[in-house]
């Protein structure tokens, strides 16, 4: 399964790679390759994630890494990473 980025996504793990990068620039490093890590398991298991919650449709999953939600849809050719959030923020607007 090919997997794209959206733009937002792409925006949201470099900003969550800065914001713990000011305290410590490794652990920001850690964090962000984790999340790409879980990202990438998906390409082997893209139905793996739950569906999420507050949209309640089966094509929008999302995954939960550490303190993370990584929210992805399906598609028949592509699975696209929508957006990356922390767990205690509330669920963004997705551009889609």
């Amino acid at each position: 399964m090919k997997i794209v980025w959206a733009a937002q996504a792409v925006d949201d793990l470099a900003d969550i790679r800065a914001y713990i990068a000011r305290t410590s620039p490794h652990y920001g490093l850690v964090v962000a390759s984790r999340l790409v890590a879980a990202v990438d398991r998906l390409t082997e298991f893209p139905s793996s994630g739950r569906v999420v919650p507050e949209l309640n449709e089966p094509s929008v999953r999302e995954l939960i890494e550490g303190s993370y939600r990584i929210v992805y849809e399906l598609h028949a050719d592509r699975l696209e990473i929508l957006t990356v959030f922390r767990t205690s923020r509330q669920f963004p607007r997705l551009a889609r």
